[in-house]
């Protein structure tokens, strides 16, 4: 059975829990009979529903396994004072029950079509899309060729890295280009990510599509790095799942600011709701208990996209959305203005 073909989510279980370095680990989930089967496309990320003492948080975590298997993988490192990272680093059991929505993200090895060559550029938790994007691209095509620049603390605290060499022994279009700060008990170089090491990792870097993603501050350096260089953007890709935050000026109609009761309803979540009449749309979805993540809030990485099916609003933002999307009714539910009574569909 494929999962999400009549569903916006699925009740999954932990089958497995390990250990990645000191402040991450991965988990596996999957049904209790292994009878259900995951599509997605490789560097996509899910929300995850975690029931906790107090009440059911819901995160968005990259997939790190490969589509069409009967189980997810997941890698989350700890985050000081993070709530759900630290229950599934202390917390989370084999067994345990975790809501799973569809997988969403632009950001993959499907729709970011790769030139002969790519470079990968990761930092901390951002190894885990880009990472699944390579595994798919050696299983599918044995001619690419592949720089993997990854920036790390040390060995210890470098996510995959026993998987990463394996890889590279395995194959040899597979180029492990690892920067340590720390590199001792390594034969990587030792350093910090910069334009100058950019270049001498990954010296005909113009020939290569280029993936990025981590850190904000890391991507952002990164990013300059690559358009100081004049390097073609049209072959850049990168995660915008926690871009940096833009306001939104929102102009009300006729410059009278609406008002009134509407109703928000998700009848996939059995939940209605009201809001009041020019309110965002995400804020009657959370007050809901929806499990829609806002990672920006301005309408910059796409992570809160939903369906309106039913009902008026106003968009302020369109960034992440295709044009079939919006002419099938996908908005942005951080940058929608609520109307009239609208029906929702989560993906």
């Amino acid at each position: 059975m494929l999962a999400w073909q009549h569903t916006d989510s699925v009740d999954l279980i932990c089958k497995g829990k390990w250990s990645e370095t000191p402040d991450t680990v991965s988990f596996s989930l999957g049904s209790i009979d292994d009878d259900i089967t995951f599509d997605f496309k490789p560097g996509q990320f899910v929300t995850l529903g975690f029931s906790l003492v107090e009440s059911v948080e819901y995160r968005a975590y990259s997939i790190s396994s490969l589509p069409k298997k009967n189980e997810l993988q997941f890698t989350v490192k700890r985050v000081k004072a993070g709530k759900v990272s630290n229950y599934i680093n202390d917390n989370l059991m084999i067994g345990d029950r975790v809501t799973v929505l569809k997988p969403a993200g632009a950001f993959n090895s499907v729709d970011c079509l790769p030139q002969s060559k790519v470079v990968m550029l990761s930092a901390g938790c951002g190894i885990t899309p880009v990472t699944s994007m390579v595994k798919q691209w050696l299983s599918e095509k044995a001619d690419l060729d592949i720089d993997f620049i990854h920036q790390a603390r040390n060995k210890q605290n470098t996510i995959y890295f026993s998987e990463l060499e394996a890889l590279a022994n395995e194959h040899q279009n597979f180029h492990l280009k690892l920067l340590l700060k720390e590199n001792e008990g390594t034969d990587y170089q030792q350093g910090r990510f910069d334009q100058e090491w950019l270049q001498r990792l990954c010296p005909d870097l113009h020939q290569r599509s280029a993936y990025l993603c981590g850190p904000i501050g890391f991507m952002q350096d990164t990013k300059s790095y690559l358009e100081t260089l004049s390097f073609d953007m049209t072959n850049f890709f990168e995660e915008s799942f926690s871009p940096e935050q833009k306001m939104c000026d929102i102009e009300q109609e006729n410059g009278v600011e609406q008002s009134g009761v509407v109703s928000v309803s998700v009848p996939s979540f059995g939940v209605e709701v009201d809001a009041e009449c020019g309110t965002m749309l995400i804020d009657s979805l959370e007050k809901a208990g929806v499990p829609v993540i806002a990672a920006c809030r301005s309408g910059m990485c796409g992570s809160c996209k939903c369906k309106v099916k039913v009902g008026e609003i106003e968009r302020t933002s369109v960034e992440t959305l295709t044009t079939e999307e919006i002419e099938k009714g996908f908005v942005l539910a951080c940058s929608c203005i609520i109307k009239s009574d609208v029906e929702v569909s989560l993906n």
